[in-house]
C-alpha cells in the first residue's frame, strides 16, 4: 500500500503519520508539503524507510500528477487553516484549499487513485444554535477559511456524483495536543503563560467549542479511510464542549496563573458563538469514539509545550507577534 499524504509536515497530519509508521507493518507514505510557515519537517520522524518526504505545492499539477500515478490512495491534509488569518487576506486559502483540492482530484481522476479522504472541519457547518449538526446539514461557513473548506468538500463530493470517483470526507471539531501551531488557541495560551505573558481572551470568552485531541482526529481519519463508504462524509468530534472563556480557566490553572493574566480583546469579525457535531455515524458505521479523557489529554499537552521550548520558541519568533 502507497499512500500520498498532503501537508503532513503540519500538526495533524504529520500526527497521523507519526502513527501509520509506528505500526509494526507501515505502509509506504509520501508526504506532499510545501513547507509554509506552519509547518516543519521537526513534526515528522527524521528517517524511515516507508517515508519519503517531497517539498511542494498541492496546486502544482505537474508534480502532483506524478506523485498520484505512484499512489494507491490519498489522504489529503493540506490547507491554510488559521481564521484570523483568512479574514486578513483569503487569497492563500481559496488558492491552496480551493485550487490545490481541484488539482489533487484531477490527478485523482486521471489515475483512477482512490479512496481519496478529505479532510475538512465543523466550521463549514456555521454556528449552530442547539444541538448538533449531522453529516446532512446545510453548509453555512461564516469566515473565508470556512468558505474555502466547504467549497474543497463541493468539489470533492461532485467528483464522485459526477464521475464516480470514491471520495471520502471528514469534519473534525476543534483540534489539540502536541506539536500544534502556536497560533491556536491552546498552544498560544499555554505558551504565552510559560512566558509570562497575558493571554488574549476574544471578547466575553462565550464561545463555544468541542474539543478533539489530535490522536482521536488521526483514528477517525484512518478509520473513514479503511473502513468508510465512497462519497460519504462523517462527522469527528471529541465529546468535550466548552466555552472559551472555560477552556481558559482550566490553561490558567494548568501553568499555575490567575486570572489576572487574561486580556480581553475586541472579538474577530463574524465569530461564530457555537460548533457541534453529531458522530453518530461514525460511531454506528465505523466504531469511532474519542479515547482520550479531555482532562488527561489537556494535562499532557500542557506538560509537551512546557518540555518542548526547543520546538515552539523559534517559531514564535519566525512568525513574529502572535495576537
Amino acid at each position: 500500500m502507497h499512500l500520498l499524504v498532503t501537508g503532513a509536515a503540519g500538526f495533524v497530519g504529520s500526527t497521523y503519520v507519526r502513527s501509520l509508521l509506528a505500526r509494526e507493518q507501515p505502509p509506504y507514505i509520501t508526504v506532499l508539503d510545501r513547507l509554509t510557515y506552519a509547518a516543519s519537517l521537526d513534526n515528522l520522524p527524521p528517517a524511515h524507510p516507508r517515508l519519503r518526504f517531497v517539498q511542494g505545492d498541492v496546486c502544482d499539477a505537474d508534480l502532483v500528477d506524478k506523485l498520484i500515478a505512484e499512489a494507491d490512495q490519498v489522504v489529503h491534509f493540506a490547507a491554510e487553516s488559521h481564521v484570523d488569518r483568512s479574514i486578513v487576506g483569503a487569497a492563500d486559502f481559496v488558492r491552496t484549499n480551493v485550487l490545490g483540492t481541484h488539482t489533487l482530484l484531477e490527478a485523482a481522476l486521471r489515475h483512477g487513485t482512490a479512496p481519496f479522504v478529505q479532510v475538512s472541519t465543523d466550521e463549514v457547518y456555521g454556528s449552530v444554535a442547539a444541538g448538533a449538526c449531522t453529516e446532512e446539514a446545510p453548509l453555512r461557513p461564516s469566515s473565508p477559511y470556512a468558505a474555502s473548506k466547504a467549497s474543497a468538500d463541493l468539489l470533492v463530493l461532485a467528483a464522485h456524483r459526477t464521475h464516480g470517483l470514491d471520495v471520502r470526507i471528514t469534519r473534525c471539531s476543534n483540534n489539540y495536543g502536541p506539536y500544534q501551531f502556536p497560533e491556536k488557541v491552546v498552544p498560544l495560551f499555554v505558551t504565552h503563560l510559560l512566558d509570562g505573558r497575558p493571554v488574549p481572551l476574544y471578547g466575553d470568552g462565550r464561545n463555544v467549542r468541542d474539543w478533539l485531541h489530535v490522536e482521536d482526529h488521526c483514528h477517525g481519519v484512518e478509520l473513514v479511510r479503511t473502513r468508510g463508504r465512497a462519497g460519504e462524509i462523517y462527522n469527528i468530534g471529541g465529546g468535550t464542549e466548552l466555552a472559551n472563556r472555560e477552556l481558559t480557566g482550566l490553561l490558567l490553572a494548568a501553568c499555575g496563573a490567575g486570572r489576572d493574566m487574561v486580556e480581553h480583546v475586541t472579538d474577530r469579525k463574524g465569530h461564530d458563538l457555537r460548533y457541534a457535531v453529531d458522530w453518530t455515524k461514525a460511531r454506528r458505521e465505523l466504531g469511532y469514539r474519542p479515547r482520550r479523557d479531555f482532562t488527561t489529554g489537556l494535562a499532557e499537552t500542557v506538560a509537551w509545550y512546557r518540555d518542548h521550548r526547543s520546538w515552539w520558541e523559534p517559531l514564535k519568533e519566525r512568525v513574529g507577534p502572535l495576537r
